[in-house]
């Protein structure tokens, strides 16, 4: 059951009925639950199911389901086991043949989908990738910055205020021109979004200490076709192939980005080109999907 990220007045009236007609309220943190049920005028049973014992609390939710008992699960905020706990669960009560049954609500990843205003993204018929918080540290973090300046369509990601101007620096670096809507304390007293390039980033959150504190709601909107087609420099193309000939792809586009600086999702697009043309071409070689 998805609850308010910010704003209580986004509990919807379904939630509300729902939660006054449950058994017990299975939840991430009974103290921030508990608070929810005391401002809507709500007594229940609260059942903490958290990272730390979710494998054994949904066996004992399992086994109150199975004798009839209806529980509500919610996270802190937000829709629970999109990026808060709560896949565990409903995986379990699924395998013990029992029925999930979702009451949809505030969720951050989408309010900030749609105050993004990702034209690049209604053109491609609106598909994006949803990758939460990236690893704290370490070659982890790294390949997830990676990773994610690589993908040409929508991204949305959550960071944590301790760790955005890290983030802002990698992003200025890897891909400057490329537009960020940036979501902050959504729904809250001090919401804040604003859209900029990637490049103007680092000075945003520099121009006001108050900028770093609070939630992180990213939208790294979708490459333009006309950017990701962008042509490369001839010496560049040719590192590329070479580093291709004996690299997996991901890894010759980065190592060919940082010793160019070019940008990874142009050369990575390339890449895919010159992939599905000796693709065709060993078709065509081999006779296969040519008419008789």
């Amino acid at each position: 059951m998805a609850t308010p990220i910010g704003n209580l007045a986004d509990l919807s009236l379904r939630a509300i009925h729902v939660l006054g007609l449950v058994d017990a309220v299975a939840c991430e943190d009974t103290r921030v639950s508990g608070g929810l049920l005391h401002r809507i005028g709500l007594q229940a049973q609260l059942l903490a199911v958290h990272q730390h014992n979710e494998q054994r609390a949904a066996a004992e939710i399992v086994a109150r389901l199975s004798q009839g008992e209806r529980i509500a699960y919610v996270s802190d905020a937000g829709t629970p086991a999109v990026s808060d706990p709560g896949a565990r669960l409903v995986a379990a009560v699924h395998a013990a043949g029992l029925r999930v049954v979702p009451v949809p609500g505030p969720s951050s990843v989408a309010a900030a989908l749609s105050v993004a205003g990702d034209g690049a993204a209604a053109a491609q018929g609106g598909a994006f990738a949803f990758v939460g918080f990236a690893p704290a540290k370490g070659r982890e973090r790294k390949q997830a910055v990676d990773d994610l300046v690589a993908r040409f369509e929508t991204t949305v990601l959550f960071e944590a205020p301790h760790r955005m101007a890290d983030l802002a620096t990698a992003l200025a670096e890897r891909c400057p021109a490329r537009t960020l809507t940036l979501c902050r304390e959504l729904s809250k007293q001090f919401e804040q979004i604003d859209v900029m390039a990637c490049r103007d980033l680092p000075a945003w959150l520099a121009a006001d200490a108050q900028r770093l504190k609070g939630e992180f709601a990213l939208v790294l909107h979708a490459v333009e076709p006309v950017q990701a087609t962008a042509a490369l420099a001839p010496a560049t193309e040719r590192m590329l192939q070479a580093l291709l000939a004996s690299l997996p792809l991901k890894q010759a586009v980065a190592l060919c980005a940082d010793a160019t600086g070019a940008a990874r999702n142009v050369l990575y697009d390339q890449a895919l080109a010159w992939k599905a043309a000796q693709d065709a071409a060993a078709v065509d070689d081999s006779g296969e999907g040519l008419a008789d």
